[in-house]
């Protein structure tokens, strides 16, 4: 009996269901580590960018394809494609190269290129992708509550929902939820948006707002252990001093994964 009554005991403890600190410990681990193996592979990087005015017209658009490569200091990008175009009296011009200016004060041409390097050129990122977009690593885990939701399928593997926001709610962070693989502890899947809004003495005397400030962000496993964003988008409105009126509209799309041999130069080699 009492032999029966340990095996159950050990056996409830067994089958004990995690806790949402001790899942989002191991991925603090997980993207600790996951950063030198990002390292390791190259890919094609898809990055469009559009800028609408306030009456929804076009007021400047481009479109990208890199090559990203592994460097000694995180990545590199190549640049194998760009096409762009901006809209002036009703008319739109072709420009082909990043950083066109049509005149000298180009308000959209520079909102454009720092909200680009901003969101997807980080240099401490193996990916690009600011890593204080999305704050699971150990470093930023502190400063966010954690809530998990329940557990569900995604994409055909079991997944644990999480919810997230700052632990001070008077600071400007991201609040969101997460889609965390149950048998890798990577993430799968993240929505966030800012956890809350530009005060209203900034807004109404100041004339600046942003709206629609988050992002969604989908990972692909693309070996053991080894997850990469593959899709990333969002869309902001921005009014800066109540004349100037956009909608900022982003997305990026990683594919064709490959091992590469770093030497004097790169040879790839497919992902099996």
């Amino acid at each position: 009996m009492i032999a029966l009554l340990l095996a159950t005991v050990l056996s409830a403890d067994a089958a004990a269901p995690e806790t949402v600190g001790e899942i989002m410990k191991k991925v603090g681990r997980n993207q600790d580590r996951f950063q030198e193996e990002r390292g390791r592979y190259t890919y094609q990087q898809k990055f469009d960018l559009k800028m609408l005015r306030g009456n929804k017209k076009l007021a400047r658009q481009e479109k990208r394809v890199y090559t990203v490569l592994p460097s000694a200091s995180g990545y590199r990008k190549e640049l194998v494609s760009f096409t762009g175009e901006y809209a002036n009296n009703g008319r739109t011009y072709p420009y082909d190269k990043p950083g066109f200016q049509y005149k000298d004060t180009d308000v959209d041409g520079d909102l454009m290129r720092e909200l680009a390097d901003d969101l997807a050129n980080d240099s401490e990122s193996r990916d690009g992708i600011s890593m204080d977009l999305f704050p699971f690593a150990s470093r930023e885990q502190w400063q966010y509550d954690f809530r998990l939701l329940g557990t569900e399928m995604f994409r055909g593997r079991k997944s644990h929902r999480i919810a997230f926001s700052p632990k001070d709610k008077s600071e400007f962070g991201w609040s969101g939820e997460l889609l965390v693989d149950a048998a890798e502890y990577q993430p799968a899947f993240v929505s966030t948006k800012l956890s809350r809004k530009i005060p209203l003495v900034v807004r109404t005397m100041l004339g600046t707002d942003f709206r629609q400030l988050g992002f969604g962000l989908t990972y692909e496993r693309v070996a053991e252990n080894v997850w990469f964003p593959v899709s990333y988008g969002s869309e902001i409105d921005v009014s800066i001093l109540f004349f100037y009126k956009r909608t900022l509209t982003l997305s990026l799309v990683n594919s064709d994964f490959r091992v590469a041999d770093v030497s004097s130069r790169v040879e790839y080699e497919p992902v099996k």
